[in-house]
């Protein structure tokens, strides 16, 4: 995930620095439309660790850590790709899977995330400690600013981007004004960050 993270950074801010103008550009309307990972189920990632447990079969019950491969080794099924997906489609996934060894159809398989390491952030440009974040929590643009101990003195803190890629190589910039999020003149703007998201501060 770090690794991804650097380089969806490092590709993200070279167009910027190209000069390269934003894929589109948002308009005040569009804020409320973004996604928000609160209002979502969880998406497991690399580093997460899930507890996956068979009812009445305590020897298919397992705790699993999601590797940087993504994929998760379990009891009798072996290795299963679990990053990207949600607790649910794992829990189908893994259903589906143990069927064909376990004919009990009384088998109720629950998978829980049991702890949360791949919600991570890049801040970076004019703030006090640019960097990669790491968070158990989601936390906001303006939240994620704090983190970085907030923007310097030489900031343009009108013209702050939230660069989201939606898919490998296709990056969204979002542009966010601080100055009306701190005055509360436009709260909507202080998105909620997905993994992987990078806070621009120019």
């Amino acid at each position: 995930m770090r690794g991804t993270l650097v380089a969806a950074a490092g590709l993200a801010l070279a167009a910027l620095s190209a000069g390269c103008s934003p894929t589109y550009i948002y308009n005040p309307a569009n804020y409320a439309k973004e996604h928000d990972p609160r209002k979502h189920e969880y998406v497991i990632g690399v580093g997460d660790q899930l507890r996956v447990n068979v009812w009445r079969m305590s020897d298919l019950s397992s705790d699993a850590l999601v590797r940087a491969d993504g994929v998760i080794t379990m009891p009798l099924i072996g290795d299963v790709f679990v990053s990207g997906k949600t607790p649910t489609q794992v829990r189908e996934e893994l259903k589906r899977r143990l069927s064909e060894f376990v004919k009990d159809e009384t088998a109720v398989i629950t998978v829980a995330v049991t702890g949360i390491n791949s919600y991570r952030f890049v801040v970076s440009g004019n703030v006090a400690r640019a960097g990669i974040y790491a968070s158990n929590y989601f936390v906001s643009v303006s939240e994620a600013l704090a983190l970085a101990g907030g923007p310097n003195q030489f900031a343009s803190t009108d013209q702050i981007l939230l660069i989201r890629m939606d898919s490998p190589g296709k990056f969204r910039h979002i542009p966010v004004n601080y100055d009306d999020i701190a005055s509360r003149k436009r709260p909507e703007q202080d998105l909620v960050l997905k993994a992987g998201d990078t806070v621009f501060v120019p």
